[in-house]
C-alpha cells in the first residue's frame, strides 16, 4: 500500500508540474498538453511499476552496489526509449528543449530532440531507481535492527529465565530441609512449618509470571521465610524491619530481597553459634529503591574474593533488567558484619 501511495504521488506531483510548465511557460494548448501528459506519464508509471517487479523476481537488492548501478543506468535507458519516441510524435516534443530549431539545422533537430528527451527521461528512471532503493534500504535498516531488539530480547528473557530456574530449586531445598528436621524434633512446629513453606511455594511458582513484583508483596513472601527459618533456629535469629510507608507499591524482581536474606543467614548467622540480629533497611529517594540488608558474620571467616553464586545471580538480573541504573554491593569493610546495598530505579 506504501508503495503505491508513494508511485502515485510521485508520478502526480512530477505530471502536475509538466503540465503547468507546458502551458503557463511554453503556452502550449492545455487541452491536448494535459492529455499527451497525462498518457506518456501513465506509461512511465507502468514501466516503473513492471521493472520493479522484474527487479524483485531477480534479486537485484541483494546485488552488490557497483553491479547495481550498471544495472540501474542500463534499466533507464531501455526504459527511456519508448517514453522519449513517445515525447517526439507528439506537440510537447520540443518541451524540453524549446531552444534547439534556432540552433541546429532542421534535418537535425527531431534527431536531437529525441536524444535530449531519452536523456531526459533516462534521468527520471534513475532518480526513481535512487529513491526506490533508498527506501529499500531504509526499510532493510529499520527491519533488521527490529530483528536484533528481539532477539537480544529474546536472549535476555532467556538468561533471566535461566537465572530464575537456577535461584527456585535453592530456595526449596532449603525450604524442605528445614521441615524435615523439625518434623521428628517438634511436629506442630513441622505444621506450622508446612503452612509457611506453602506460601513460600504459592509466591514463588507466581513470581515466574512476572519480573518485577511490587516490594510489598516480595516483603510479605520474606517474613514468611524468615518465619520458617525462625522455627529453625529460634531465639538464635532475631530480625528487625525499617521500611519506609512509601515502598511498598516499588517494583523489585521476583525473589531478589529473599535471596539476599537467604545469603545473609546462610553465610552469616547460621555461622554463629549465639545466631544474630537481621537488619532489612528500605527506603525511596528520588525514585530509587534503597535497600540495606545486614547481619553479623564469623570473625575468623576467611573474607571471600567475590560474592557468592545467589549474589551473582541477583545482580545479574539487576543488570538484565535495569543495564547500569540498578546495583547490588556486598560490604564486608567491618570485620563482623556484612552489609549488602541495593538499589533500583523506579519509574511512574
Amino acid at each position: 500500500m506504501s508503495y503505491w501511495i508513494c508511485q502515485l504521488t510521485g508520478w502526480g506531483i512530477f505530471t502536475l508540474l509538466k503540465i503547468i510548465a507546458a502551458i503557463e511557460v511554453d503556452g502550449l494548448p492545455w487541452l491536448s498538453t494535459t492529455f499527451y501528459i497525462l498518457l506518456i506519464h501513465a506509461a512511465g508509471l507502468g514501466l516503473t511499476h513492471a521493472l520493479r517487479g522484474y527487479m524483485r523476481r531477480h534479486g537485484w537488492s541483494e546485488v552488490r552496489t557497483g553491479k547495481l548501478v550498471w544495472r540501474g543506468l542500463a534499466a533507464s535507458f531501455i526504459l527511456a526509449v519508448p517514453l522519449a519516441a513517445g515525447t517526439s510524435l507528439t506537440p510537447i516534443e520540443m518541451l524540453q528543449a524549446p531552444g534547439l530549431p534556432a540552433m541546429f539545422p532542421a534535418n537535425l533537430v527531431p534527431l536531437l530532440a529525441f536524444a535530449l528527451n531519452l536523456v531526459n527521461w533516462a534521468f527520471v528512471f534513475v532518480i526513481w531507481l535512487v529513491i526506490y532503493f533508498t527506501a529499500i534500504g531504509i526499510r532493510q535498516h529499520q527491519a533488521a535492527a527490529l530483528r536484533q531488539s528481539e532477539l537480544a530480547r529474546a536472549l535476555q528473557q532467556a538468561e533471566l529465565r535461566l537465572l530464575k530456574s537456577q535461584l527456585n530449586p535453592h530456595f526449596l531445598f532449603n525450604a524442605l530441609n528445614t521441615v524435615r528436621s523439625l518434623i521428628a524434633e517438634d511436629p506442630p512446629k513441622a505444621q506450622r512449618a508446612v503452612t509457611r513453606l506453602a506460601n513460600t511455594l504459592r509466591y514463588t511458582l507466581g513470581a515466574g509470571q512476572h519480573e518485577l513484583v511490587s516490594f510489598e508483596r516480595e516483603l510479605e513472601m520474606v517474613g514468611d521465610f524468615l518465619e520458617l527459618e525462625k522455627l529453625r533456629f529460634e531465639e538464635r535469629l532475631a530480625v528487625v524491619r525499617e521500611v519506609a510507608a512509601d515502598t511498598g507499591t516499588a517494583q523489585i524482581p521476583a525473589m531478589l530481597l529473599q535471596t539476599v536474606v537467604e545469603n545473609a543467614i546462610k553465610h552469616g548467622i547460621a555461622e554463629l553459634p549465639a545466631g544474630g540480629t537481621l537488619r532489612i533497611h528500605a527506603d525511596l529517594r528520588d525514585d530509587i529503591l534503597e535497600l540495606q540488608v545486614e547481619n553479623p558474620r564469623p570473625l575468623e571467616a576467611p573474607r571471600p574474593t567475590s560474592a557468592g553464586t545467589g549474589l551473582r545471580n541477583a545482580e545479574e538480573r539487576l543488570r538484565l533488567l535495569f543495564d547500569s541504573r540498578a546495583s547490588l554491593e556486598l560490604d564486608l569493610s567491618q570485620p563482623e558484619r556484612a552489609t549488602t546495598r541495593i538499589r533500583i530505579p523506579q519509574y511512574s
